[in-house]
């Protein structure tokens, strides 16, 4: 008996940690990521790591879309017709249509025959602050129906106006300048941003000196320089 006591005492504890062995190694070898489907290890957690910070990257790149399509959203809002509730009496209706002139070209000469630019009324004030005291002061501009605006081309202008309608613009460099002096001088803070961002994209060896010169005379790209 005490042979056979001695054996039981020996044999289980090896068959017992024999079987605990293979069962924590089978169960770290089936453990796939169910993204990349690659094997990993339970001491990570439970967790694929690579994959792990690969989504982290891709949520935040999720979150910064979110925010332009929220900003863009609120650019394209209209005000609210109970802002102008004190305008009804008017005999003339409120906003009629206007058009946009470049009078003076990027050099400085007076254009001959400027091609108009048409837009509405409601929409230039919704999107400017500029815009919406010159019409609702009976300034010259909103007396005339036309603004005229020194130091452009008239594809600028047209590309200015096209982003007040759609928030949406198809820059290069040289536009995207234009565009950036427009949005300070009439105070559109979601086509300024827009701009910022294409050209602080843009950056590279070749063009970082004109780029900085340009920003030099903008502070808001030097802040963003820096």
């Amino acid at each position: 008996m005490r042979r056979g006591h001695h054996r039981r005492r020996s044999l289980t504890p090896s068959v017992d940690f024999g079987v605990d062995d293979e069962e924590e190694e089978s169960s770290e070898a089936q453990m796939k990521c169910v993204s990349c489907k690659e094997d990993y290890s339970s001491r990570d957690a439970g967790t694929c790591r690579e994959c792990y910070e690969e989504a982290s990257e891709t949520e935040e790149e999720l979150k910064r879309e979110i925010e332009d399509l929220k900003a863009k959203v609120n650019f394209l809002r209209f005000w609210s017709p109970s802002q102008h509730l004190h305008q009804q009496q008017r005999t003339v209706p409120f906003f009629s249509d206007i058009v946009l002139v470049a009078s003076h070209d990027e050099s400085g000469k007076s254009t001959p025959h400027p091609v108009p630019v048409p837009a509405n009324r409601a929409l230039l004030a919704s999107r400017s602050p500029v815009f919406r005291a010159m019409l609702e002061n009976e300034m010259e501009e909103s007396l005339s129906g036309t603004i005229k605006i020194s130091d452009v081309s008239y594809e600028a202008l047209r590309a200015f106006v096209t982003y007040l309608y759609t928030a949406d613009a198809c820059l290069d460099e040289l536009m995207a300048c234009d565009l950036l002096v427009l949005a300070e001088k009439y105070q559109v803070n979601h086509l300024k941003t827009y701009c910022e961002k294409f050209l602080i994209s843009k950056l590279n060896w070749e063009s970082s000196l004109p780029n900085y010169g340009f920003a030099h005379q903008r502070s808001c790209l030097m802040q963003r320089f820096h």
